[in-house]
């Protein structure tokens, strides 16, 4: 049985409207998400002792999340990831979107899909936000009609993707949570176990753009098809850590992607999806200057995100899976995060 309340979280400034939290609860996970950015604030799971922690990433406060931060909780899009210098080209027009990551467009530019103001309505077992981005909104193409859906049932958190188009764009939602089986405010993640299903990655130039190339993970610290230690990998192949897109098959199915386990708490999370990627990334950016609920500070590898997603600059590379919507189509996607205990 799943149970969802309602309450304010806070006020935008300017008139900007109130944003709402929403409780979603089972026996088994306690979850908060917000209506601005659809971000997910508190995502609190069992351990082997039957004790709940909050193991994601953010802020006590609305004001923390409207300042500048690292995409903690959000859905990011219209196109999640980077894309090449901002440009792209669809039916012979030229784009050009606005440049927020060195020479790149990053999660949908200055102001994405993470920084404005959903609509809420409460479904059974959770909550569906729909937010409507304007054609040229950010120097995207055409009106973008968008849904995402948060259920909850036993231990599952589902998150829905859905979106309509009325001109020919590229569409790329994801979440961006920051998660530590640990708990939030552990110091690093080195002592969980990653297991990625895929048996390719996108290397990547120096400004983090797929070079095209779909390589092989074997032999390489990419290859995480059985599980390792994320501290023992980064160390034993000298890595700074992981920020890259591994493979998964095209299918409309949901497919297992990845596990995450964390031997002491006895937490695992285990991810299954219907998009064609995920990028692992663990958090290499963060380095202690923000502080987060309670006061925490977030440093380096502190935290590790799974976000399913088209791979990255797609739209630039016709070998890639298309990440481009058509007027008639529907874009629906889902991501499946579901909690156990060893």
């Amino acid at each position: 049985m799943t149970s969802v309340t309602r309450e304010v979280f806070g006020k935008l400034a300017s008139g900007g409207g109130a944003v709402e939290k929403f409780h979603i609860e089972s026996d088994l996970v306690r979850a908060e998400v917000i209506s601005f950015g659809c971000i997910i604030t508190r995502l609190e799971t069992k351990d082997r002792h039957g004790h709940f922690s909050d193991i994601v990433l953010g802020f006590d406060d609305l004001e923390g999340y409207t300042n500048k931060h690292p995409y903690f909780g959000a859905v990011v899009g219209r196109v999640a990831n980077r894309i090449a210098k901002g440009k792209f080209t669809v039916d012979g027009t030229d784009y050009q979107l606005a440049i927020n990551n060195g020479p790149n467009s990053l999660h949908g530019g200055l102001k994405g899909f993470d920084k404005v103001l959903w609509t809420p309505e409460v479904i059974e077992n959770g909550v569906r936000f729909l937010y409507i981005s304007a054609d040229g909104e950010e120097g995207y193409p055409g009106e973008l009609k968008v849904w995402v859906t948060y259920t909850l049932v036993g231990s599952k958190v589902t998150v829905n993707y859905r979106a309509k188009c009325s001109k020919s764009s590229p569409v790329n939602l994801t979440n961006h949570s920051y998660f530590n089986l640990a708990g939030q405010g552990s110091s690093n993640i080195y002592d969980h176990e990653i297991t990625i299903e895929a048996e390719h990655y996108l290397p990547v130039d120096d400004t983090m753009i797929p070079t095209g190339e779909v390589a092989s993970v074997k032999g390489t610290c990419f290859e995480l098809r059985k599980p390792v230690q994320l501290g023992s990998q980064i160390n034993e192949f000298r890595i700074d850590g992981f920020d890259h897109n591994f493979c998964l098959g095209v299918t409309k199915e949901q497919q297992y992607c990845a596990r995450v386990c964390h031997k002491p708490s006895g937490r695992v999370l285990t991810v299954s999806t219907t998009q064609p990627g995920v990028q692992f990334y663990t958090a290499n950016f963060l380095d202690g200057s923000l502080k987060g609920k309670g006061g925490t500070v977030y440093p380096k590898h502190s935290a590790f995100c799974l976000e399913t997603q088209a791979w990255p600059d797609a739209v630039n590379k016709p070998q890639f899976p298309s990440s481009l919507m058509h007027p008639g189509e529907e874009y629906n996607q889902t991501t499946c995060f579901e909690f156990s205990v060893l």
